[in-house]
């Protein structure tokens, strides 16, 4: 099979495009043709070594594609069904093993490419709006990178639960992204907090963020009293230490920082939150942007791009 191997930690120059021997699956997986494999931040992370990964490694934590052949003990997934998985390590590869308990089956009329497309950052999106803070009717919401493959599905799942959203942009291109996925209120980073407070006037309920060092202090500034930080990622670099009284200061306020391991740590959770989620993008109801697609020997490009935030929406490899 064909895939990116990361030899040691560094920066997109150590991705290798190589072949390895076809893998077999053990029992309780199943063997994968891998039709497409999302890109996310978390690559980014693994690949660095900023969340360390056992040398060498197959990168990519998500994809789609169809069941070539099942491990002993599998019961429920037969050779020619359509999945997608999520949180499963090897997915930058031609042929990807995938626990079974880790599967979800694709409903009809969905394409693997918008499976592979949403399910990492719309499951993240999902618990993070609908678990970690619970959007209420007439919340204030502020979401940074409202147009980035993650703020585009938070946007519209706030939106969905009736929230007033408010996204912070980089560009003219990337507001229209945001608007029309929408976002009421859309600002620059620099405008953080000054225009959250003159939109909202007390601040907004909860803040999500995946940015991270850099827009964390706006973050906390931009909270109501009592308002939630759901600081989920890192992408501009990791929130130096933070002493926990400044919550109470400015307002007994909550900070998290949430992963999706926790929220889909039973099958049963995995299953309901994936139904809810991909039956959204069946029926129109939330919107898949993919941005750009990627042979798979072309992942340092990807990586290059992710980084730069040269891109809107999401990125695929395409095997």
């Amino acid at each position: 099979m064909r895939a990116i191997v990361v030899p040691v930690s560094g920066d997109s120059s150590v991705l290798e495009h190589t072949e390895l021997p076809d893998p077999v699956p053990g029992p309780g997986e199943v063997l994968v043709d891998v039709a497409a494999s999302g890109v996310n931040f978390i690559d980014v992370y693994h690949r660095e070594g900023r969340y360390p990964m056992p040398l060498p490694f197959v990168p990519g934590s998500e994809g789609a594609g169809t069941v070539a052949a099942v491990g002993p003990g599998v019961t429920d997934l037969v050779a020619g069904d359509r999945v997608a998985w999520a949180n499963v390590i090897g997915s930058y590869a031609s042929k990807a093993l995938v626990p079974a308990g880790k599967a979800v089956l694709l409903p009809e009329g969905l394409s693997p490419e918008l499976a592979a497309g949403v399910l990492l950052q719309g499951l993240t999106a999902h618990y993070l709006t609908h678990s970690t803070y619970a959007v209420r009717q007439g919340d204030d919401v502020l979401v940074h990178a409202a147009a980035g493959g993650m703020g585009l599905l938070i946007t519209q799942m706030a939106k969905l639960r009736g929230a007033r959203v408010i996204g912070t942009v980089s560009s003219p291109e990337k507001e229209k992204l945001a608007r029309q996925a929408g976002a009421d209120e859309v600002i620059g980073y620099g405008e953080v907090p000054e225009a959250v407070r003159r939109i909202t006037g007390a601040g907004v309920h909860v803040v999500y963020d995946g940015v991270g060092a850099a827009t964390f202090e706006g973050s906390l500034a931009s909270l109501r009293p009592r308002g939630m930080l759901a600081l989920y990622g890192a992408a501009s670099g990791p929130v130096p230490p933070f002493d926990p009284q400044r919550l109470n200061t400015a307002g007994s306020l909550f900070l998290t920082r949430p992963t999706l391991a926790h929220y889909t740590a039973t099958r049963e959770e995995l299953v309901s939150r994936a139904g809810e989620l991909l039956g959204w993008v069946v029926s129109g109801a939330l919107k898949v942007h993919i941005s750009q697609r990627y042979p798979l020997a072309e992942a340092r490009r990807a990586h290059d791009d992710l980084e730069a935030r040269r891109t809107t929406g999401k990125l695929l490899l395409i095997p």
